[in-house]
């Protein structure tokens, strides 16, 4: 999704328009989540940009785009501009707690008994 929204369009309330506008965004991303995932993607990720304009838009994380939006919104911004593109996301096993190297167990040798 690459799209400027207006937040103050003539004889609309502001308010509704805002709650329309962030509805819009996470319909969007439930519905690119709910698509089938490729052969070796974990999950669907996305990678986001949002601005007051499409020049001005800089690199944000998904989990703050509302806020953002709400921000801006606050501030009296009268229009933003988001871009969200699905991408192939793969987790990564989280580091050990102590800090130390894991690694593996091994199993005993067989003897043949």
């Amino acid at each position: 999704m690459r799209k400027t929204f207006q937040l103050r369009p003539e004889g609309k309330n502001p308010d509704r328009v805002l709650d329309a506008t962030k509805h819009e965004i996470r319909k969007y991303l439930k519905r690119e989540r709910s698509r089938a995932l490729p052969e070796g993607v974990d999950y669907w990720d996305f990678d986001c940009k949002f601005g007051p304009t499409q020049e001005a838009a800089v690199p944000a994380r998904v989990g703050e785009l509302i806020g953002l939006v709400d921000a801006l919104a606050k501030d009296g911004g009268t229009q933003f501009y988001m871009e969200i593109l699905a991408c192939h996301g793969h987790r990564k096993a989280p580091p050990p707690a102590d800090g130390a190297v894991a690694e593996p167990p091994t199993a005993a040798p067989f003897t043949g008994d």
